[in-house]
């Protein structure tokens, strides 16, 4: 490889991994056992992929790798939610999150599609840290495949047993704002002889990027889940400043668009309940009002604080009776029980540890009278 970074297969679609095969002179029924190794068995090392060839296998090892985040820090909440600090070639990282299904077997995985965010949304811990960049879709399926080594989840289960039955893109980012490589993982993703993994079991949630929502749908199939938060363009505009681009009458336009919407199908509206702000019966009649021809359901969120959050949670009977007066309407509306707050994997509370560290020590240094100019980049190895 004339002393390049090794070629990384994992985010390599089917029709690229033929056409590195081909440069290596070989046959393309060799791709669906590449395929196998990489996706089914979850393989790293390949001399351990016993039905390539011998030269094949070398090759590969030479210049290739199937690779993972690098696990930074590995947290268990006391309600058995467990979070990833993830880190990345570039010292850069981002957090993904199992949550176990309290009731049966299985769970959801978490997982994000940006260093950092560009939405400020104000009740948001993630959206207190800047963009850095958008994950490369090797990045996005590497968190899959990292839960999957952590939880000894290889190969695919097929039996039933899974410990990951369900995928929820709602970490660090909006996911429509890295549309192409969130696209290709997930049809990786759902290829039946790889990860396995159904397209109604998936849930892609965006905070209301409208012209792309259609084709999120057109292109994958997956569940849509919308981070609502507020039933009047005013206080949306105040939370959400991504209302200002998208407001409310465009976003529900693009989701009574969306392909496939059905009883048995329908979007989800996440609904962030702010004492004072959003609670009351009159809201969730608006609710209602403004969702009336969608197929919907929602999820009611109490905050979840976090350090320095302006919002606070509203009281529990509040809550439920915004949650009894929906179903009373006959919508589904049911509270979500937070999970992970003593280790902040709750909902909006993900955020990378570099940047934390970045952010403290910059502070310090203004404090000192340093200028950061005058120093090196920061190193994170």
């Amino acid at each position: 490889m004339n002393g390049a970074l090794p070629l990384d297969l994992i985010g390599l679609d089917r029709g690229e991994l033929r056409d590195l095969l081909a440069e290596l002179g070989e046959k393309p029924f060799r791709v669906k056992q590449l395929w196998h190794w990489l996706y089914h068995q979850g393989a790293c090392d390949f001399e351990s992929m016993t039905t390539l060839g011998k030269d094949l296998r070398q090759l590969l090892g030479k210049g290739h790798l199937a690779g993972r985040p690098r696990i930074v820090r590995d947290q268990q909440s006391m309600d058995g939610t467990r979070k990833w600090l993830l880190g990345f070639d570039d010292g850069n990282e981002a957090e993904a999150v199992h949550i176990p299904d309290m009731d049966e077997e299985g769970g959801a995985l978490c997982v994000s599609t940006q260093v950092g965010c560009t939405l400020t949304c104000r009740f948001c811990h993630t959206g207190t840290q800047l963009l850095v960049r958008n994950l490369e879709t090797r990045e996005i399926l590497g968190q899959f495949m990292a839960a999957r080594d952590a939880l000894g989840e290889w190969p695919t289960p097929t039996d039933g047993t899974r410990k990951i039955t369900n995928l929820v893109v709602m970490g660090m980012g909006e996911p429509l704002f890295n549309y192409e490589n969130l696209k290709k993982a997930l049809l990786i993703l759902m290829d039946p002889e790889g990860l396995g993994l159904s397209r109604r079991r998936i849930t892609v949630s965006t905070s209301g990027v409208a012209p792309l929502i259609p084709k999120l749908g057109a292109d994958t199939g997956v569940n849509l889940a919308i981070s609502l938060h507020a039933v009047t363009d005013d206080l949306r505009d105040q939370l959400m400043p991504i209302n200002k681009k998208y407001p409310l009458a465009q976003l529900l336009a693009a989701c009574r668009d969306y392909p496939g919407l059905s009883n048995a199908r329908r979007i989800t509206f996440e609904y962030l309940l702010l004492k004072g702000l959003n609670d009351s019966l009159a809201d969730a009649r608006e609710l209602l009002r403004l969702t009336k021809d969608i197929p919907a359901k929602f999820n009611l969120i109490p905050f979840n604080p976090w350090p320095g959050a302006l919002y606070e949670t509203p009281a529990l009977d509040k809550v439920k009776r915004f949650s009894d007066f929906l179903f009373e309407q006959g919508v589904s509306a049911p509270i979500r029980r937070p999970r992970g707050q003593d280790i902040l994997a709750a909902c909006g509370q993900l955020r990378s540890e570099s940047q934390r560290q970045r952010q403290s020590l910059a502070k310090a240094r203004q404090a000192a009278g340093i200028d950061d100019d005058d120093h090196a980049p920061i190193s994170h190895n």
